[in-house]
């Protein structure tokens, strides 16, 4: 029989803290070595057990899980680090995936969300799994679209014409490198990396009705 996967436990309050450890410390294949109160504790902890798995809350007293999550992912590719939190919104989720974590979950999810979310982080550490993610990102791609400038949102036109670089600087009247610039400010706030991208991505934002099936 194979060693039980290994947890360590953090959140501030105890009622949590040990409600936690007390649902993952009963699955036969989880076995909880430690708890922690603050990301100070947290990182002690780590060094004396090592555990495959951190169950972190988000706002600790003394920073937050992502602080844990973000050292512990540089140090130690490997381990599973899920974060359980009340604050579940698109920015927090974002975040956490960005941190390097490995899931996210939020408290008021059932017990067996978060039991399943430590036993995908101990198999697949580096493949982020969250209930709202996708809808997370298209909420985020959507905002950026809306904050596209008047003139970026002339370039994108043009772009959606089949347009380069040197064409809509004639077009607008700009040199070519700040038409470069604009296109590169637009691929970063549609979250593309080319001109497709950006084009699907502005479709779908409704910033465009319709593309040229032979724009490139």
């Amino acid at each position: 029989m194979n060693a039980p996967t290994t947890v360590l436990v953090v959140d501030d309050h105890a009622l949590v803290r040990e409600g936690l450890s007390t649902v993952l410390d009963l699955q036969p294949d989880l076995s909880v070595v430690g708890t922690a109160a603050t990301v100070a504790e947290a990182r002690t902890a780590h060094d004396q057990y090592s555990p495959d798995v951190v169950v972190t809350d988000l706002q600790l007293p003394d920073g937050t899980g992502l602080d844990i999550v973000r050292t512990l992912r540089a140090r130690r590719p490997e381990i599973g680090l899920v974060v359980v939190t009340m604050h579940a919104g698109d920015e927090q989720i974002l975040a956490a995936m960005q941190a390097g974590a490995s899931g996210f979950v939020g408290k008021d999810a059932p017990s067996s969300e978060v039991v399943a979310a430590a036993r995908r982080s101990a198999a697949a550490p580096g493949a982020f799994v969250c209930a709202g993610l996708v809808q997370a990102v298209v909420r985020q791609r959507d905002s950026r679209a809306r904050a596209l400038t008047e003139r970026e949102h002339s370039v994108l036109l043009l772009l959606a014409e089949g347009l380069g670089s040197a064409g809509i600087g004639d077009r607008l009247f700009l040199a070519e490198s700040t038409a470069k610039s604009d296109i590169a400010r637009i691929y970063h706030k549609l979250g593309a990396a080319n001109r497709a991208q950006a084009l699907v991505t502005a479709m779908r934002s409704g910033l465009l009705s319709s593309v040229n099936p032979t724009s490139r």
